[in-house]
């Protein structure tokens, strides 16, 4: 692991030192023009987006259903010309790109390359940037093409895979990437997921695991101990975002599970606890995965069974930072998107939206989180609220959201992998 002054420098604005590897590529030029100019902000939205698209908005909101049949989708990111790039988990991987061109809103030419299953996908400085399970791709984009050419150069390579081995990125500006590594493990248990087994202590997967790294976005051939644990004690952090107008990063990992099955929790406490967060990162902060998890009921972290808990214990949870905004639990964050743009009212500007997948685990009690969320933000921080903004019209389970997206005009896009569907969602006004 490096020495701890490389995030200090990067966030005064320092350049990374070189460590022997390769350097990536300057800024590369933007992408291509669009072929069709892409309807801009207070141009009436086309037919096709209707309320009947398969989700569930509030009043003055239609859909377009961009692209069906997409397989495991779970995030995406828009071109400035309007083409989209789906990552896939699963049924081959790789990229989906996708471009309408003929105007209706609907994706009709459909490329898919890469042969990796992965997760955080983003355009940066003309390239596209894709991460695997195992490491950070970056593919160079050509004018007038909408998919690259040629072999993806390697950004990151070797990350820990197995248990949530999904990554996720964000970048903080300058050179830096941020990689989610999730845990191995549910509670880095003696044996995991095992009844009443106790926690490690201390626990060895926080070394390489459960926290967000630091990388340069300039050097290629990276290896996890060329980067920085960032912050700890995140058991996976798949949902990142970072608010344009500050700089500020946010996550929101998913909690642990199994208080009622290993530990005698209640049904109700089992189906609520612990809560999901929305957390600010900043460097070296520590969220307490795994000796410590957030009750939204008390308003407090506490320490976790596994570690002598019982429920209200505080004991050594009481120097770990608290989230900003917390949800019931397992509802699942997969993504957030910060909306800066001005097609949609006024009062959704500056906050955030958060993909949640829903939960698998809240039995014998309803399932529940299948949903996108939108989070009000003044000043820069959450007002503490929150609401529901889009669900699926096949029922309280039917929407299982794994990304979201601003598009060049304004527009929400969301993914969902099961449902194997991008939606865009627009304001058409009351």
């Amino acid at each position: 692991m490096r020495l701890l002054h490389w995030p200090l420098l990067v966030m005064l604005g320092g350049a990374l030192p070189s460590h022997g590897l390769p350097e990536g590529p300057g800024p590369e030029p933007a992408p291509p023009p669009a072929t069709r100019p892409l309807a801009r902000e207070g141009i009436t939205p086309p037919p096709t987006c209707t309320r009947t698209s398969g989700l569930v908005l509030p009043e003055g909101f239609c859909a377009i259903v961009v692209a069906s049949r997409v397989g495991p989708v779970r995030q995406v990111a828009i071109a400035p010309n309007g083409d989209l790039y789906a990552s896939v988990e699963g049924g081959g991987g790789g990229v989906v790109a996708l471009r309408d061109t003929d105007g209706d809103g609907q994706a009709d030419l459909r490329r898919r390359f890469g042969d990796e299953g992965g997760t955080g996908i983003a355009l940066q400085r003309g390239a596209l940037w894709f991460a695997s399970n195992r490491r950070v791709l970056r593919w160079p984009l050509r004018e007038g093409t909408l998919e690259p050419q040629g072999e993806p150069t390697v950004v990151v390579d070797g990350l820990p895979t197995g248990g949530h081995g999904a990554k996720s990125f964000a970048f903080l500006g300058g050179d830096s990437l941020i990689v989610n590594i999730g845990s191995r493990s549910n509670s880095c248990q003696e044996q995991d997921r095992a009844y009443r087994s106790p926690g490690r202590d201390p626990c060895p997967e926080l070394e390489t695991r459960a926290g967000l790294w630091l990388f340069s976005t300039r050097r290629l051939g990276q290896r996890q101990e060329d980067g920085v644990r960032f912050a700890t004690g995140l058991r996976n952090a798949l949902a990142l975002g970072v608010d344009p107008r500050t700089g500020a990063l946010y996550a929101a990992p998913h909690g642990r599970d199994q208080l009622g099955a290993n530990w005698g929790f209640s049904d109700s406490q089992n189906a609520e606890l612990p809560a999901e967060e929305l957390v600010r990162v900043g460097f070296g902060d520590d969220f307490g995965w795994p000796y410590c998890y957030y009750d939204h009921l008390q308003g407090k972290k506490v320490l976790a069974p596994e570690y002598g808990g019982d429920g209200k214990t505080v004991g050594r949870c009481a120097g770990k930072k608290n989230p900003v905004l917390a949800f019931p639990g397992h509802w699942g964050p997969m993504d957030i998107e910060f909306y800066t743009g001005t097609q949609f009212p006024e009062r959704y500007r500056g906050g955030a939206f958060i993909a949640f997948h829903g939960s698998w685990n809240r039995a014998p009690l309803p399932q529940a989180g299948y949903r996108v969320v939108f989070v009000p933000f003044a000043g820069g921080r959450p007002t503490g609220a929150y609401e529901t903004f889009a669900t699926g019209a096949g029922g309280p389970t039917d929407l299982r959201a794994s990304g979201l997206a601003l598009g060049p005009d304004g527009s929400l896009y969301i993914v969902a992998d099961d449902n194997q569907t991008i939606w865009r969602v627009m304001f058409a006004g009351t």
